[in-house]
């Protein structure tokens, strides 16, 4: 794949073959079969153009590693939790990108918000019930959101001692 995104255009096993063939030896049939089960898994679409065919990414590596975030941060059971410690993970280039990359998302109407109202950054989130009754959040700007329960598991505050 990484070729296929690299050179961004329908590509021949052969051009493939030829590039990866100046790192090692490679077989033009390891080649074929590889693309062909990307093909198969719907990472690639094909058209034939002779007796060949010219693969192209269905996606870009972009949109690719975001859903690969997003799939794993689906499978936590925590996602709050999962979000300050791949944020601890970051380097600060990577935070401001982080920063950047919102700021894009959220559009030039977050930059001129109504008077009175709070941006999303400030705003305290909505009080949550947890099986021991209401959690108050807006009484605690700092709270940690690790520790806070998600919609998948409304008792995880429950189960951490100090709660």
């Amino acid at each position: 794949m990484t070729r296929v995104w690299k050179w961004n255009r329908p590509v021949t096993v052969r051009e493939v073959l030829e590039d990866l063939q100046r790192e090692r030896s490679i077989a033009y049939t390891t080649v074929m079969t590889v693309l062909d089960n990307l093909h198969h898994k719907g990472w690639v679409r094909r058209e034939a153009e002779g007796r060949a065919y010219r693969y192209e990414a269905v996606s870009s590596r972009a949109a690719y590693a975001a859903a690969l975030m997003n799939d794993a941060w689906a499978q936590s059971d925590n996602p709050a939790a999962a979000l300050v410690a791949f944020f601890g993970m970051m380097s600060d280039e990577q935070r401001q990108a982080l920063s950047d990359a919102v700021r894009i998302v959220q559009g030039p109407e977050s930059d001129r918000e109504p008077a009175g109202t709070e941006s999303r950054e400030s705003a305290a989130p909505p009080a949550r019930s947890g099986a021991g009754g209401a959690e108050k959040a807006e009484g605690n700007p700092g709270e940690n959101p690790a520790e806070m329960p998600d919609e998948k598991n409304p008792a995880a505050a429950e189960d951490r001692p100090g709660r």
